[in-house]
């Protein structure tokens, strides 16, 4: 069998290759509703917010849910979760990061700080903050992310600067944290982000590794010492309230037995000045009434002592001898 011509074959070909040319406008038309309808939707999840920007300028603020934008770039929509609590990371990376400004590139830049009295010390901390305005946080900077570590930075850094090393190992960690979250928000109300810094925790400080055993030594004399110290402390606290309260209970006697002898003596004056108002009156009847209440008390401790006038010559009459 004979092939068939070559015209007859072009000409095959042709008709096979030949579209109609509403075809061409159809197609491109159907993309381009597809591409705007699947981008005119967004959705909003319910710890955050939408910030809508048409043409670039601000537009208004979305709720969570399901919204509608005008496509091909008209407007934008960026989502900011405002109701999450973020956190930053100083000095140190921890695993499963979910905030892409939560750890630095080179951590053992930042902790590394200069303290007060000219000390070196590592210090490691975090920041946990919310986005209070999400417009704000887009719009007052260019990079509020890496503005805020910078700005916790420097404020951790001039609080460091403050104090001596040792306040910053050991008793100030929690004033430092106290006053750097002070003054980073002071910081940020002024700069307007619409950033809370809500708190700046300290994790590990400690001083650099080549001089980490000097001053663990340090630390264990003068933990030595303060136990010692509170060791007599408590033996002073033992000893001397006893002794003061003997001395004081002591001082007490001392003072009622004067107070009673001073009490007998202006008694017996007030008594003698009686009687000698009595003397003066009847002497001889005061001297008689004076010796008979002596002998009356006096009488009675003498016992089985019987007393006779020197006068008498016997005294066996006397005597009770049944």
């Amino acid at each position: 069998m004979k092939p068939p011509p070559i015209d007859n074959v072009v000409t095959f070909n042709r008709l096979n290759l030949n579209f109609s040319p509403k075809w061409w406008i159809l197609v491109p038309l159907a993309v381009f509703l597809l591409i705007g309808i699947f981008s005119g939707y967004y959705t909003v999840s319910p710890e955050s917010e939408a910030v809508v920007q048409r043409f670039g300028k601000f537009k208004e603020v979305a709720k969570p849910g399901l919204h509608f934008k005008l496509p091909y770039g008209i407007d934008t929509a960026s989502i900011v979760p405002v109701r999450r609590q973020l956190k930053l990371e100083f000095g140190f990376i921890s695993d499963g990061a979910t905030n892409p400004d939560q750890a630095s590139e080179s951590p053992e830049l930042e902790r590394d700080m200069v303290t007060g009295d000219l000390n070196a010390a590592q210090v490691e901390w975090i920041l946990q903050y919310s986005i209070s305005s999400p417009q704000d946080y887009l719009f007052q900077v260019r990079d509020p992310g890496g503005t805020l570590r910078d700005l916790t930075e420097a404020v951790m850094c001039e609080v460091i600067g403050d104090r001596t090393v040792d306040e910053v190992l050991t008793i100030g960690r929690t004033e430092i944290e106290t006053e750097a979250l002070i003054r980073l928000k002071s910081l940020l109300a002024n700069l307007n982000m619409g950033i809370n810094a809500e708190q700046i925790q300290l994790k590990n400080v400690h001083p650099p590794a080549p001089v980490q055993r000097s001053f663990d030594e340090v630390n264990r004399a003068q933990q030595e010492r303060e136990q010692m110290i509170n060791e007599a402390n408590g033996e002073y606290n033992r000893v001397i309230p006893k002794a003061k309260g003997l001395a004081d209970q002591r001082i007490s006697g001392a003072e009622g037995f004067a107070v009673q002898r001073i009490n007998e003596a202006e008694g017996d004056v007030a008594r003698f000045k009686e009687l000698l108002i009595q003397y003066d009156k009847a002497p001889a009847i005061t001297k008689q009434r004076l010796y008979l209440e002596t002998m009356n008390e006096v009488l009675p401790n003498l016992g089985s002592k019987i007393i006779i006038d020197e006068d008498a010559k016997q005294f066996l009459p006397l005597m009770n001898l049944k």
